[in-house]
């Protein structure tokens, strides 16, 4: 996902264009790791005099529904992050200092041995969190 595919988006889906909704969005694009609500007013509140929790948390959850963005939780916050740009199923690595990701390409669920007898799994999601190189370099 980019900004402008992101902004047409919320074009098709009957969605106002607002500056602010432009930034939050190019904020994702210019981080390429999970950012939580308070990332991004911290990031915005300037620019945005009274710019409120309320309205971050909102636009971040519409992002979310649409598909805009994706979701993990991360000591106990929801963060938020770009969906990637590639259709083809893979998971993540996290960073749990920088929340930086990486993908991983192969599916623990294709040499699972879960049962799934009387049962129909539709989705699923695999993280694995841990540190990057250069977070992990900082606590030595």
């Amino acid at each position: 996902m980019n900004v402008e595919k992101a902004m047409e988006k919320l074009k098709d889906e009957g969605f106002k264009y607002t500056d602010k909704r432009m930034d939050m969005l190019q904020l994702f694009s210019d981080e390429s790791r999970y950012l939580a609500a308070k990332d991004v007013l911290e990031a915005l509140k300037d620019k945005y005099h009274g710019l409120s929790f309320d309205t971050i948390y909102r636009n971040l959850s519409l992002f979310s529904d649409l598909g805009i963005l994706e979701t993990t939780e991360l000591a106990g916050e929801k963060k938020f992050r770009f969906s990637c740009s590639t259709d083809h199923h893979h998971h993540h690595l996290i960073c749990l200092e920088c929340g930086k990701t990486k993908h991983i390409h192969q599916c623990p669920m294709d040499s699972s041995s879960m049962p799934t007898e009387g049962f129909k799994v539709v989705g699923h999601k695999f993280e694995i969190y841990g540190y990057c190189d250069a977070c992990e370099a900082r606590t030595l």
